[in-house]
């Protein structure tokens, strides 16, 4: 197994994944989720790769067939009158292919984009994990994630 930087090649397995997070969501929360739906199309994942702010990495195995991603995005805050200085990587989703869960690809997606961060000068990550998933909170707990803040909400 590779990680690296995606490309547009890696398109059609990154678009796989995404409907296997969308249905996850969907299964967990359809109040808010709809089905069949996918965070990105082709085109939105085209710009994304292309847009230096929006690091995705990619976890492939020797076809170059796509095993997991990582989407990131860089933020930066720079002298704001209330927050410190301060320049993180919010990692937007994370996926790894259902039938290779388990095999420490998560860690390692994991494991790279922490080196990324680090070597263009971040201080931490961040990332959000919705309730309905206990499986990846408890994986982002083993990774020594801690929680930054809560959402909470009230049905109406």
């Amino acid at each position: 197994m590779t990680i690296r930087k995606a490309n547009i090649n890696d398109a059609e397995g990154i678009l796989k994944l995404l409907q296997q997070v969308a249905e996850i969501h969907h299964r967990g929360r359809p109040d808010i989720f709809r089905q069949g739906a996918q965070k990105y199309n082709r085109e939105n994942l085209a710009d994304i790769l292309a847009d230096s702010q929006r690091p995705v990495l990619v976890a492939v195995d020797a076809e170059n067939s796509v095993l997991g991603y990582a989407f990131c995005v860089i933020h930066e805050v720079q002298e704001h009158p209330l927050l410190m200085d301060d320049k993180y990587i919010y990692i937007d989703d994370l996926c790894v292919e259902e039938e290779m869960r388990g095999q420490h690809i998560g860690k390692a997606l994991l494991d790279a984009v922490r080196d990324y961060a680090r070597a263009i000068g971040c201080r931490r990550l961040t990332l959000n994990v919705w309730a309905c998933n206990p499986s990846a909170r408890a994986f982002y707990d083993k990774n020594g994630f801690t929680p930054l803040e809560t959402t909470l909400e009230q049905h109406l």
